[in-house]
């Protein structure tokens, strides 16, 4: 799992762990400026701090949507693997590393990937009732247009 959710003080949730991806060369400066380009809110949820502080990951609310930027290429991803596109981004569902074919509930949380992007992004969503998992990929695929260019369609 990506994101642990630390306990803190005081009344609002903690700092969120999350595993820092090592993007290289031009990968790691789009991550960069997709960190500068988030939004404060996704779905009405905060934007939370992260540890270590200068992870290129960004989270969002309670249990948190995490958001990491410049991870390897899925495991799951091969020449078959289904890619549904959200607002003109491309992206693998998994859970627990294996595709989520989309014909059974999913209970859990969701992990989404970019495909086609000369950066992989992913972002991962906790099962929220009331909600559809990909809900935060309405609002997180504007800015990964604009700083992760695209190098082939979702297909």
């Amino acid at each position: 799992m990506s994101a642990l959710i630390l306990a803190g003080c005081g009344s609002g949730p903690g700092t969120v762990e999350v595993t820092a991806p090592t993007p290289i060369g031009a990968a790691a400066a789009q991550c960069q400026a997709l960190m500068g380009g988030l939004p404060a809110s996704v779905l009405g949820e905060r934007l939370r701090d992260v540890t270590p502080a200068d992870a290129l990951a960004a989270a969002w609310g309670d249990p948190a949507i995490v958001l990491r930027c410049g991870v390897p290429r899925p495991k799951a991803l091969v020449a078959t693997s289904a890619c549904f596109e959200v607002n003109g981004v491309g992206w693998l569902a998994t859970q627990d590393g294996r595709d989520v074919s989309g014909d059974q509930p999913i209970k859990g949380t969701l992990t989404f990937t970019t495909i086609g992007r000369s950066a992989y992004v992913e972002v991962s969503v906790p099962d929220v009732a009331g909600r559809s998992a990909a809900d935060p990929l309405t609002t997180l695929a504007r800015p990964i247009q604009h700083f992760i260019p695209l190098q082939h369609p979702c297909q």
